[in-house]
């Protein structure tokens, strides 16, 4: 019969009285001395895609390239009887030499055939089918699974087989209840759908969409590649602090909070830079941190107010050096983690595998907005041109600060293969080097795709002097009422005096380069526990 216990469709008016039910079934089995919840441990010795693997692995070696007999010109109930007599006839073969296995997951379907049930089982590798009968695991144990619930924990010992359907299952002849499920998983069919439940229950999430589940596999990946790729460089991880007195390294408004023992005002992190890079005045040579940091500000598909950072830092090298490691990873994390270096993002083509295309702001503002600001002699010049092609800017903007709006407004969404935009205007780069050819422009970097900026580089500010002057402007900028701007760091510029070398350094986004390879549309799909409005 139907499995009477899958209650998945039942109308909402019924699911106290079922979620009731649930409770009186555990109550019944710790009555009976069979508490699934007193259990610490199972002896799992298969994950589900391994069952399927070494199974297939044993057939191909026991059958080689048996086929089904030809029943061409068979009469129905003839070719039917062959094909059993075929399947018997394998089957008899694999079971003389069983692979005895012990899976453990999430019962995600039951159907009960009288003395006879199949099951499916759900664990972190995939899904794999079980019979249970009551022949093989004895009349009570029998019973009492047929009284289970979509949404329990089982672990099962038997043998793989292949049905006659073709399907390789598992014919249990143990099954321990090991976590009896009291709530209702979303109807199998349909799954969890509604995007702001998946995020905010997405412990359902994760157990309904194996696709969901697959993308945080993948993100685990894409960082141990990361971590793989940079050891093979001779970078050295380290950790920095998260809760610090000056939040400097990037233009953004951090969260605050205060150290009760020591009665003072603390931020929480906005980058990894400073510290980092004091590291590197310490003679550690490459350094890097993967790392999450807070900004507070806005929340859409691209922008969560917490989120994972890595910076790194080599010395003696400069932003070239940081474009040609950038490229490099690049490649090596797409046929890493994809298999192949041209992806697929949203239906449009990104090819990873090619050279990547260089400009610098001031030429793709050109090439994209037909201005050339090697021809603006000056702040007021630049914001007449921007009143006259619409761009919103401030009073206290200069002309660099002008040249990113441009860029910003006109070149951003053109740039879907990647591009590295270079040589940035000094006005919004504070703790980058100058370049000796043009000092209003600094050697920085930042690698484009799809639109996105994905990470951003400099060939790092280390005269000391000229940083304390930048510092004094971001200052200047901070007091006129720019909550972004950064603020004087004084051990900072300790660390500066002490003498560091010239160092290349780089910051990439880790949320938007999972979302870029794992074809993710928002970065809450990327986010195990995205930031949501409390209910």
């Amino acid at each position: 019969m139907a499995d009477q216990n899958n209650q998945n469709n039942q109308q909402p008016q019924d699911l106290n009285q079922l979620l009731k039910v649930r409770r009186e079934k555990l109550a019944s089995l710790q009555e009976a001395g069979k508490d699934p919840f007193v259990i610490t441990k199972y002896d799992q010795t298969y994950h589900t895609d391994e069952v399927k693997a070494e199974y297939e692995k044993l057939e191909k070696e026991l059958l080689g390239d048996w086929s089904d007999p030809d029943t061409t010109g068979m009469e129905e109930a003839e070719a039917r009887e062959a094909k059993k007599n075929a399947y018997n006839e394998r089957r008899a073969i694999m079971d003389a030499h069983p692979i005895e296995v012990s899976i453990a997951g999430r019962m995600m379907f039951k159907r009960v055939m009288g003395k006879a049930s199949f099951c499916n089982i759900r664990d972190l590798k995939g899904d794999v089918q079980a019979y249970v009968s009551k022949d093989g695991v004895g009349e009570e144990a029998y019973a009492d699974f047929k009284k289970s619930d979509i949404g329990d924990i089982y672990g099962i010992k038997g043998y793989a087989f292949r049905t006659m359907t073709g399907e390789i299952s598992v014919h249990a002849h143990e099954i321990t209840l090991l976590s009896k499920s009291l709530q209702i998983l979303p109807e199998k069919f349909h799954g969890l759908t509604d995007t702001d439940t998946r995020y905010r229950q997405r412990y359902v999430d994760l157990i309904m969409n194996p696709e969901s589940k697959e993308v945080f596999v993948k993100r685990s990946k894409i960082i141990r590649e990361i971590r793989n790729f940079l050891a093979g460089r001779d970078f050295m991880e380290v950790e920095t602090p998260t809760l610090v007195h000056n939040a400097g390294g990037a233009a953004a408004r951090p969260f605050e909070t205060h150290y009760n023992s020591l009665d003072e005002d603390v931020k929480l992190r906005i980058s990894l830079e400073l510290y980092l890079k004091r590291l590197i005045v310490g003679g550690l040579e490459r350094v890097f941190e993967i790392g999450r940091v807070y900004r507070n500000e806005g929340i859409d598909t691209r922008h969560n107010p917490e989120f994972t950072l890595m910076e790194l830092y080599q010395a003696y090298t400069d932003y070239n050096g940081m474009m040609e490691l950038t490229e490099s990873m690049f490649k090596y994390l797409a046929q890493e983690v994809c298999g192949t270096t041209t992806i697929n993002y949203q239906g449009t083509e990104i090819d990873l595998g090619k050279p990547f295309e260089r400009l610098t702001m001031t030429d793709a503002v050109k090439k994209y907005a037909g201005v050339d600001f090697d021809t603006v002699k000056d702040d007021a010049e630049a914001k007449a041109l921007a009143k006259e092609k619409g761009v919103e800017f401030e009073e206290r903007h200069k002309k660099g600060d002008i040249l990113n709006l441009f860029f910003e407004e006109f070149c951003e969404e053109k740039l879907i293969q990647p591009t590295f935009i270079m040589d940035h205007p000094i006005d919004i780069s504070p703790l980058t080097k100058k370049k000796p050819s043009d000092p209003s422009k600094v050697e920085r970097f930042e690698l484009f795709i799809n639109g996105w900026e994905m990470c951003n580089a400099y060939s790092e500010l280390n005269d000391p002097i000229d940083q304390r002057e930048r510092f004094a402007a971001q200052d200047a900028n901070a007091a006129a009422g720019d909550e972004e701007a950064e603020h004087t760091d004084e051990d900072f510029l300790n660390a500066l005096e002490i003498g560091m070398p010239p160092t290349g350094g780089i910051g990439y986004g880790i949320d938007r380069l999972t979302m870029l390879l794992t074809d993710s549309a928002s970065i809450r799909d990327v986010l195990l526990f995205p930031t949501l409005r409390q209910l």
